[in-house]
């Protein structure tokens, strides 16, 4: 076994490949199927907030209007 980067053969970057390409396709996995046993978890609304009217007191109000 290869205990350096540097001096790694084929055969120890193909077992790395390997280890990276495996561990790629378990997380792809366990995302899909969280995602389909769980879909109302994915679907998540964003907060609107709705502006009716200006605030005279605010900050950046008082400096645009000078």
């Amino acid at each position: 076994m290869n205990h350096s980067i540097y001096t790694a053969d084929k055969a120890t970057h193909l077992k790395v490949v390997v280890a990276g390409l495996f561990a790629g396709i378990a997380i792809v996995a366990t995302t899909l199927t969280v995602h389909l046993v769980q879909p109302e978890l994915s679907f998540q609304k964003a907060k609107t907030l709705a502006v009716y009217q200006a605030r005279p007191m605010h900050a950046l109000t008082e400096m645009a209007q000078r």
